[in-house]
């Protein structure tokens, strides 16, 4: 894939932070920011897929359905849209 420059900016004291951050666990300063936006964005999805089936919550409630039934039907529900939506 290719990639194109992105120029921003940023509090010293804040990259500082990154910095330090990045050199614990990452490669760069660059794969952090990379990975942090990659993880916003993988949240933003998350959210929005929340949101949009949220309104169902409930919808199929019987009174004989068991916590672990919700849980299991919720998680299908769930992975289905994933899928449809591309989500990993």
């Amino acid at each position: 894939m290719a990639t194109l420059m992105v120029t921003f900016k940023i509090e010293h004291e804040a990259l500082k932070e990154i910095d330090a951050v990045a050199k614990s666990g990452f490669y760069s300063r660059t794969e952090f920011i990379k990975a942090a936006l990659r993880d916003k964005v993988e949240e933003a999805r998350y959210r929005k897929a929340i949101a949009e089936i949220a309104p169902f919550k409930g919808i199929f409630k019987k009174k004989k359905t068991t916590e672990e039934e919700y849980e299991r039907i919720r998680e299908e529900a769930f992975e289905q849209l994933k899928k449809e939506k591309g989500f990993k």
